[in-house]
């Protein structure tokens, strides 16, 4: 819930690259590939898979810029996640673009303006805070945002990227960053027919001296979705978000912490969300830490806590993962987790469906990232 033929699309991109190059437009293409194999406790059931984006999402795009003279540039960056076990679309098959699709200008004293599906200012103040960078498959911290819970349903959650928005970014002022961002109302229909109403979103951070501050607010309006075994539309409500993340780098090691309050409206009386209970709010806090072992070997290491609140279901989780780069752009890593869920919680990795309650999920990974 939360989060042309191949033949026509290859010649496509061949015919961009060309006539990029042919005009000097300073247009790139770039990508990642990423693959996995993933053994999973799901509350005693177990599994093994093979999977995509385990350390970084499997992912191409196209970007560019234009300098327009006297500081100023026009530039753009469309980007689309895949599966590369499967070959098909990642998260939302009618989308595209679904990582990013923008257009903007930038100058050098002023900050910059774009339009289009962007990461979110919230996404960019917590993004440096969490060991495994928010990652769609194997982050707890995305897990604790993505969790799909009775208790939750009708509290809306952050989603790190929003469509039909306008984000402007201030130049960097001596380590000081303003983000501002307003997205208006958007429709989806995967994995559930979803509407969301307008957003504001906005975040400062501070960056220097081997310290990071950061801080976020984000304003929901109300949507609805629709979901197969409810019996009428469920109402998205209105939801605040306040958020904080910290980090400290200590010689090889980097500290990090973030923490985030998801306040939800309450329902209106005799509602759905309301007869159902579906409009608690949550907070959820990570805490862990990076470490350059050595110029190619990176461990990581996180704790989260999420928790409901007024309804006595709460997560707690660690994982722990490892790097190794066998050239600049050749990573093998590894990744093991645990989460215990806690009352009617029903929390695990993105992906994974949760059906029992009060039981623990294991994870294990053994994946390859190639850059190009």
């Amino acid at each position: 819930m939360r989060l042309i033929s191949q033949g026509i699309c290859g010649a496509a991109l061949v015919l961009v690259a060309g006539s990029a190059a042919a005009a000097e437009s300073g247009v790139m293409l770039y990508g990642v590939a990423d693959t996995l194999v993933q053994y999973l406790d799901n509350g005693g059931q177990h599994s093994y898979s093979e999977r995509s984006g385990g350390s970084t999402g499997s992912l191409f795009g196209l970007k560019g810029n234009e300098d327009l003279g006297g500081g100023l540039k026009a530039q753009f960056d469309v980007e689309t996640g895949f599966n590369l076990n499967t070959g098909g679309l990642f998260a939302d098959t009618s989308s595209l673009f679904y990582r990013q699709a923008w257009v903007g200008l930038d100058h050098a004293t002023y900050g910059s303006l774009s339009f289009g599906r962007q990461y979110e200012p919230s996404f960019r103040i917590v993004y440096p805070t969490d060991p495994f960078r928010v990652n769609e498959v194997a982050s707890p911290f995305s897990a604790a945002v993505l969790a799909v819970d009775r208790n939750t349903l009708s509290t809306q959650y952050d989603p790190g990227r929003a469509s039909n928005s306008i984000l402007y970014q201030s130049p960097d002022m001596r380590g000081l960053k303003l983000f501002g961002m307003y997205a208006f109302s958007s429709t989806i229909t995967q994995p559930v027919q979803e509407t969301t109403g307008n957003m504001l979103n906005v975040g400062l951070r501070y960056s220097g001296y081997g310290f990071y501050a950061g801080l976020a607010y984000v304003n929901q309006h109300p949507g609805q979705e629709t979901i197969a075994s409810l019996p009428a539309p469920l109402s998205l409500l209105g939801t605040e978000h306040f958020i904080g993340a910290l980090g400290y780098q200590l010689g090889i090691v980097n500290f990090q912490f973030n923490y985030s309050y998801n306040r939800s409206k309450d329902p209106a009386p005799g509602s759905l969300a309301a007869r159902l209970g579906t409009a608690h709010s949550l907070s959820i806090a990570e805490l862990g830490a990076t470490i350059q072992v050595t110029s190619a070997d990176v461990i990581e290491i996180a704790g989260i806590e999420r928790n409901v609140r007024g309804a006595h279901d709460n997560t707690p989780g660690i994982e722990i993962g490892a790097e190794h780069s066998i050239s600049k752009r050749t990573t093998f890593y590894m990744r093991a987790g645990y989460m215990k869920n806690n009352g009617s919680a029903t929390v695990s990795w993105p992906g994974v469906t949760v059906s029992t309650t009060d039981t623990k999920q294991v994870l294990a990974m053994i994946g390859m990232t190639h850059r190009f």
